[in-house]
């Protein structure tokens, strides 16, 4: 079992024993979206869980359904559920990793796309490859992408 996978059914443990219903509930989601997970990614050849990484982007997109959610949810006046929402988010963003600024992507991302020697917008796949792997679960992709789009079109 990976790391995070332990670390998440461990604190559904303690929640439960604590008698908090609500990270408890947010926890088991979490559960549920990674076994989901490792179902539709199974295959006749390969019976593996997913890997941390691919926990980590999971997460990030549960992140991004909640704000999403949010924003719905301010513009139909459930500020009571736009709070749940904002609890869920907390949850699910104590199991990733420190999150860098977008000044700190922005070096990474330049220091990556000048070791990769990648010249132009068609070796953005390349560059994009190793920004995944560089910042798993620290930075938004989509945000990511933007940024090496970018850098590449300088």
């Amino acid at each position: 079992m990976s790391d995070l996978r332990s670390k998440i059914n461990d604190e559904v443990k303690t929640s439960m024993k604590a008698g908090d219903a609500a990270r408890t509930s947010t926890l088991r989601m979490i559960n549920a979206a990674i076994k989901q997970k490792d179902i539709d990614t199974r295959t006749d050849t390969n019976k593996d869980p997913i890997a941390d990484a691919a926990i980590l982007s999971l997460l990030q997109s549960m992140i991004k359904q909640r704000r999403e959610s949010i924003a719905l949810y301010e513009q139909g006046n459930r500020a009571e559920l736009a709070a749940k929402e904002a609890e869920e988010i907390k949850v699910i963003e104590s199991f990733l990793p420190a999150q860098v600024s977008e000044a700190e992507a922005r070096k990474i991302i330049g220091d990556i796309i000048a070791s990769s020697g990648a010249a132009g917008i068609k070796d953005m796949g390349k560059v994009m490859g190793a920004v995944k792997e560089k910042l798993s679960g620290q930075y938004d992709t989509a945000e990511a992408s933007k940024l090496v789009k970018e850098l590449l079109s300088a």
